[in-house]
């Protein structure tokens, strides 16, 4: 065999091997994806002793224009209340995320917390005609389990 040949052969077995590594690493990789993403169902942290929360979300419009403000409300349901008693700063409150669903993955779009009472409000434009899909996302945290609201769905046009 020439040296062409044998680069050929070398280059394809480089290639075969680096495919059936990617493919070795990909179930770890969409484990650690979904961990990423928040899905409740996947997850492999642990719930124990965590009290479970219930994420509430509604859109005030169905449909808005272009660059028009949309108000996302909802309420973060525990079964405690969400400050110790005698906290009275704001990183005392619990996480959300609003996050919205592109190509079938989560993306964060902003994050905020909630007020003392559980309650959340938010105003929100997207600068693209799209029907968008979106949902309200509490973390994992130390004292709470992690959850999500149930899906939104927003025209822009």
């Amino acid at each position: 065999m020439d040296t062409t040949a044998q680069h050929r052969i070398r280059r394809s077995l480089v290639a075969l091997a680096a495919g059936c590594a990617l493919v070795a690493t990909a179930p770890g990789a969409a484990v650690a994806a979904q961990e990423s993403t928040g899905n409740a169902g996947t997850s492999t942290h642990s719930t124990a002793g965590k009290k479970q929360v219930k994420v509430n979300a509604k859109l005030a419009k169905g449909k808005v224009k272009v660059n028009e403000k949309v108000k996302l409300k909802g309420k973060l349901d525990v079964e405690a209340p969400l400050r110790a008693a005698g906290t009275a700063d704001a990183s005392s409150l619990e996480p959300l995320v609003v996050q919205q669903l592109v190509a079938g993955a989560w993306v964060n779009l902003t994050s905020t917390s909630c007020r003392p009472n559980g309650s959340y409000q938010l105003r929100l434009s997207f600068r693209v005609r799209a029907e968008v899909t979106l949902r309200v996302y509490h973390p994992e945290t130390t004292l709470y389990a992690a959850a999500s609201s149930s899906l939104v769905s927003l025209l822009v046009i």
